[in-house]
């Protein structure tokens, strides 16, 4: 083999790990099962516990690790369960592996810290940190290894926090593909209740509103409230748990966007009033201005140009659609799919960099597909 291909071949091999030795797992649901399956395919011994037996054998038999043993001796252990009872499962751990670093991805980070504060309890080896990461089903059946890939990982510390601790965690959070970011408790719950907690309340009310309505009115549904509504298929018992451990937080949102709502209402109730329009268009214009701010892929804060390609309803199409993308140079960004009711074809929304719109629209029309439209 040349040097230069040895050379290839050492680009290539993955990073060694972070993470040496055990990692223990307690709560083998999506996030302890989905932490579990991506350290297991990196090479790390991950022993899991789990107040459910059942739950605790499909992780294991899924392959998120082995069931954790009385005689492990864990380098870094996860706590990853119910927000009510995260306190009394940390506490448990760090009284049960002194001087082990013991980290909780929990939702919540102030409430079960005061909780332990108040107990009394030694938190010098206690980080807490979340992932911001989750599907709208739970449990070990839905765990996936790349789930926290790109995605934030709040870590957060305070000024006696060892180093050496707080490398471990955030290695935690390298070695999952996650990007770990540093707040205080108080500044990550405010976070959350604006961009997780309040979303799902949201999300939740918005399709409350679908239960008693007629079957033709949400046959016309189409792909934006189908997007506007999808995490309102979640739990509502960890909800409940979630918005009321960060319950002040999430009020002061929700008195903010009540007094918005109440804004546009009145505006509404008198169109043609002085200011009407004006108040109206400035509250979808507010909208615009803050989905620019949302990061995009990467993180980035970037916007990109969207074409829309109707996609016969055969085996297939998807995959032709790609490869032919692919053909003329052009990165799809992103894509959203919408059925057409009643048709045998499919919507497929594709984001691209401006400057791809023209090329991949002319060069998929040349080949046969049709453009639906384009947002250029």
């Amino acid at each position: 083999m040349s040097d230069s291909t040895n050379s290839s071949a050492r680009a290539a091999a993955p990073l060694a790990p972070r993470v040496r030795g055990t990692v223990r797992i307690v709560g083998a649901g999506l996030l302890g099962s989905s932490i579990g399956h991506a350290l297991t395919a990196r090479g790390i011994d991950v022993a899991l516990d789990d107040a459910s037996p059942a739950q605790l054998r499909l992780a294991v038999d899924y392959g998120a690790g082995r069931m954790a043993q009385p005689d492990d001796a864990p380098s870094l252990i996860v706590v990853a369960v119910p927000p009510d009872v995260t306190a009394d499962v940390i506490a448990r751990e760090l009284s049960a592996h002194p001087g082990v670093v013991v980290t909780d991805v929990a939702s919540v980070k102030l409430q079960p810290l005061h909780e332990l504060r108040a107990r009394g309890i030694d938190l010098t080896h206690y980080i807490g940190s979340h992932p911001l990461a989750g599907r709208e089903r739970g449990g070990a059946i839905s765990a996936r290894a790349d789930l926290f890939i790109g995605r934030p990982w709040v870590v957060c510390r305070d000024g006696e926090t060892p180093a050496d601790d707080l490398a471990l965690v955030e290695g935690l959070a390298l070695d999952l593909g996650a990007v770990p970011l540093e707040m205080s408790p108080e500044e990550h719950d405010r976070s959350v209740a604006l961009v997780s907690h309040v979303p799902q309340l949201v999300a939740s009310l918005l399709a409350g509103r679908f239960v008693d309505a007629p079957d033709g009115a949400l046959g016309l549904a189409g792909q934006g409230v189908r997007d506007t509504t999808r995490i309102a298929a979640s739990a509502p018992e960890l909800w409940v748990q979630i918005l009321g451990a960060n319950a002040q937080p999430v009020v002061d949102v929700l008195d903010a966007l009540a007094a918005d709502l109440s804004a546009v209402a009145a505006a509404l109730r008198a169109p043609d009033a002085p200011g009407a329009r004006r108040a109206v268009a400035d509250t979808i214009r507010r909208g615009n201005d803050g989905v620019e701010r949302l990061p995009g892929k990467h993180g980035q804060n970037r916007r990109f140009d969207s074409f829309v390609v109707m996609i016969d309803d055969t085996p297939g199409q998807l995959g032709r659609l790609f490869g032919e993308l692919g053909d003329l140079g052009v990165n799809v960004e992103d894509l959203r799919l919408e059925h057409s009711p009643g048709a045998q074809f499919g919507l497929a929304e594709i984001s691209v960099v401006p400057d791809a719109v023209r090329p991949a629209t002319e060069g998929l029309t040349a080949r046969g597909w049709r453009i639906a439209s384009t947002n250029d």
